[in-house]
C-alpha cells in the first residue's frame, strides 16, 4: 500500500514540476532560446537586435498565411512556421514596441480583404485554384504601411534583412537625405553636340523618387548637415573645402558611394576625344588604403559587349563590358537578385598592403582581361583594334566593393588643414567603390521610346537596381548595413539521396530497356490492327499474333511498374526505420530512463519504518 502511494505520490510531482518549469520559462524565460541549427537560421543578427532596442515609437506587424489552402504543400508551410518563428523574435527582442498578430486569410473572409487591402500578393498555388497569401504588413503611429507582398522561398538567405528593412522604414519614416556632388548636368539641359534638350538622367530621377536628393557642385566647401548618404558621381576638380567635407563626413561614420572612372565616356564632350582620357580624380582612397588604377582601362576579351560598327556592322567592343551573374556577388543584399551589368572603360581596385580595411568585392571581371593608357584608349576611334593589344590575358579584376573598418583621415598628418572638431580616424567606414561612371549613363542600361508624346525608359538591364540597392542599404540603420545573408532551412537526407542515385544506376537500364521493347511492341500492335480496318476480315494467325502482342504489351507495363517500385523500394525502407525509430523506439528509451530515474530516486530517499 506504502509503495502504491510513494509511486502515484512521484508521478503527481512530476507532473507539478512540470507544470511549474513550463510556468517559469513562460514567465521569466520568455525570451531567452537556443538555436541549434547549423546556420542560425532561427536567430538574429546584432544589427537587428540593435535596430529594435532603439524602437521609439510603436509599430504593428500583420502575418497573413493561407494556413487551411495550403494544406499538403509541406515544404511551403515549413517556410512559413520558420517566418513566423523569426517574427515571434522581433516582437520579443522589441520589448512591448511591436505588436504581431498572426492571420489566416480564409477565402471569402474579412481577413482576405485586409490583405488585399495592404496589397499582398495572391498566389494561385493551393488544390482547386485557391488563393494563399504569405506575406507581412506593417504600420506605425503615422498610418504609414509597409508590406512585403509574398515570401519567396528562394529568398530565404535575405528574410530576416527583408523583415528588418521594412521595421527600419516605419520607425523612420521620414526620406532618406542623398547629396550627390558631381560637375555633371544629370537634371538635363542642352547637349552642346545635337543642340536638344537632353531629358534627365535616369537614375537621378529614379532616386528623387524614393530620396530626398540636392546635388552639390564640387566647387563647394560644404556637405548637407542632413546627408545621410554621399554620392560621388564621376568627381572631377574638387574643391580643397568640398575634399574637407568628404574626408570629415567618412571619418563621422558617413556612407557614401563613389563612381570614379579612368574615362568616362558617356560626357558629350569626352566623346569629342578632344581633350584625352575623362578620368575622374579621388584623391582620398589611396589614404584610405584603396588602390584604384585610373590611368589604365580594363579591356574584357569575353565579355565585350556587341555593337554597330561605322559599316552598321555588329563588332565587339572589349571596353564595352556586360557582366553577368557569374561576375556579380549573389552574396550581398545589393547584387542578389541582379542579372546584368552594363559599363565601359572599367578601371581595377584592391587594397593596399598596409590598409586595415576590409574589401568585399561586388562586381568582378571574367579572367580574360587585359590593360591599356586611358589616354590611349580614348584616343582609338576602330574598336577592333583594341584587340591588337591583347598580348596577354590576365586574371580577374574588382570593378567595384564595399569597404569597412578602420580608416586614418587623409589629412591625419597635415596639422594646418585640420579645423575644430577634426576626426584622425575611424573604426566606422562605410564606403562603395565603383570603377566605372558610365555605369550610370542612360544608354547602357535603358532605352528611350515615345509612347503617345510622353518619354518612356525601358530597361535591358540591372544599373538602376544596382544603384537604387546601394543608396536603399546605406540610408539604412548600421543594422541593416551589417546584415548579411542567412542560411537557409535546408538539410538534405543525404542516406536517401546516396539510395536514388544507387537505384537509379541499377534500374534505369532495365527500364529503358522494357520501355524500347514496349514501344517497339505496340508499333507492332498498331501496324496488325491497321491491316484489320483494311479488310473486312482477317486470318486466325493474324488475331493470334495481336493477341500475342496484347498479352506481351499487359506483361511488359507490368515489369515496368514493378522497376519503378524497386526504384523506391530501398528508401521507403528506410523510411520505415526512421519511423520505427521516432515512433516508437524513441519513446520507449525515454520512458525507459525516467522509470531508472525514478528508482534511482525512491533508492536514496530515506526509508520509513511500517
Amino acid at each position: 500500500m506504502q509503495k502504491t502511494f510513494s509511486n502515484a505520490f512521484f508521478f503527481i510531482v512530476l507532473i507539478a514540476v512540470f507544470f511549474a518549469a513550463t510556468l517559469l520559462n513562460n514567465l521569466v524565460f520568455k525570451g531567452l532560446s537556443v538555436d541549434l541549427t547549423e546556420n542560425k537560421v532561427y536567430s538574429l543578427s546584432q544589427g537587428t537586435k540593435d535596430m529594435l532596442g532603439n524602437l521609439e515609437e510603436p509599430i504593428n506587424l500583420y502575418f497573413f498565411f493561407s494556413n487551411d489552402a495550403s494544406s499538403g504543400m509541406t515544404a511551403l508551410r515549413d517556410y512559413a512556421t520558420q517566418v513566423e518563428t523569426l517574427l515571434k523574435k522581433y516582437e520579443t527582442l522589441a520589448d512591448g514596441k511591436i505588436n504581431l498578430e498572426i492571420i489566416d486569410p480564409k477565402a471569402f473572409s474579412e481577413a482576405e480583404d485586409r490583405a488585399a487591402t495592404f496589397g499582398l500578393t495572391a498566389a494561385s498555388l493551393g488544390a482547386g485554384g485557391d488563393s494563399i497569401y504569405f506575406g507581412l504588413a506593417g504600420t506605425n503611429a503615422l498610418d504609414d504601411a509597409m508590406v512585403i507582398g509574398f515570401f519567396d522561398p528562394s529568398k530565404e538567405s535575405f528574410l530576416e534583412y527583408d523583415i528588418s528593412k521594412l521595421v527600419h522604414q516605419l520607425s523612420q519614416p521620414a526620406l532618406a537625405k542623398i547629396a550627390i556632388v558631381t560637375s555633371l548636368a544629370l537634371e538635363g539641359g542642352q547637349n552642346p553636340l545635337t543642340g536638344q534638350q537632353d531629358p534627365p538622367n535616369v537614375i537621378y530621377t529614379q532616386l528623387s523618387q524614393l530620396f530626398d536628393v540636392e546635388l552639390v557642385d564640387v566647387t563647394a566647401d560644404t556637405l548637407p548637415d542632413d546627408t545621410q548618404v554621399l554620392v560621388l558621381w564621376h568627381p572631377q576638380n574638387l574643391s580643397e573645402g568640398m575634399q574637407y567635407a568628404v574626408d570629415q563626413y567618412l571619418m563621422n561614420g558617413g556612407k557614401a558611394l563613389a563612381f570614379v572612372d579612368p574615362h568616362y565616356e558617356s560626357d558629350p564632350m569626352a566623346s569629342m576625344g578632344a581633350m584625352g582620357a575623362n578620368t575622374s580624380s579621388f584623391d582620398l582612397l589611396e589614404a584610405y588604403g584603396i588602390e584604384i588604377q585610373l590611368d589604365k582601362v580594363v579591356l574584357d576579351a569575353k565579355l565585350g559587349l556587341e555593337i554597330r560598327g561605322q559599316q552598321n556592322d555588329v563588332i565587339r567592343h572589349v571596353g564595352f563590358i556586360g557582366l553577368g551573374d557569374k561576375e556579380i556577388d549573389d552574396k550581398d543584399i545589393t547584387t542578389a537578385d541582379l542579372d546584368t551589368l552594363n559599363g565601359a572603360s572599367f578601371g581595377s581596385m584592391s587594397l593596399s598592403e598596409n590598409a586595415s580595411l576590409s574589401q568585399v568585392p561586388l562586381i568582378r571581371s571574367s579572367s580574360n582581361t587585359f590593360s591599356l593608357g586611358a589616354n590611349e584608349y580614348a584616343a582609338q576611334r576602330i574598336p577592333n583594334l583594341l584587340l591588337n593589344n591583347a598580348s596577354e590575358l590576365g586574371k580577374e579584376t574588382v570593378f567595384a566593393a564595399r569597404y569597412s573598418g578602420t580608416a586614418s583621415s587623409y589629412y591625419a598628418d597635415n596639422e594646418e588643414k585640420q579645423a575644430e572638431g577634426f576626426v584622425k580616424s575611424t573604426d566606422n567606414f562605410n564606403l562603395v567603390v565603383v570603377a566605372d561612371a558610365d555605369l550610370l549613363a542612360d544608354r547602357f542600361w535603358v532605352q528611350q521610346s515615345s509612347f503617345f508624346g510622353q518619354t518612356v525608359f525601358s530597361p535591358f538591364a540591372n544599373n538602376g537596381d544596382f544603384v537604387t540597392n546601394l543608396a536603399e542599404n546605406f540610408a539604412g540603420s548600421e543594422g541593416l548595413i551589417g546584415i548579411r545573408s542567412r542560411g537557409t532551412f535546408a538539410r538534405p537526407f543525404e542516406k536517401v539521396q546516396a539510395l536514388a542515385v544507387v537505384a537509379e544506376e541499377k534500374f534505369r537500364e532495365q527500364e529503358q530497356l522494357l520501355q524500347s521493347q514496349l514501344e517497339q511492341t505496340e508499333a507492332q500492335l498498331a501496324e496488325l490492327q491497321g491491316q484489320q480496318s483494311d479488310s473486312l476480315t482477317i486470318s486466325p494467325e493474324q488475331q493470334a499474333a495481336i493477341d500475342e502482342f496484347v498479352a506481351q504489351r499487359v506483361q511488359i507495363r507490368k515489369s515496368l511498374r514493378d522497376v519503378q517500385f524497386q526504384l523506391d523500394k530501398d528508401i521507403d525502407s528506410l523510411g520505415n526505420t526512421l519511423a520505427i525509430l521516432n515512433i516508437a523506439i524513441a519513446p520507449l528509451i525515454l520512458v525507459t530512463l525516467l522509470f531508472l530515474l525514478a528508482s534511482l530516486l525512491r533508492r536514496r530517499a530515506p526509508q520509513t519504518q511500517a
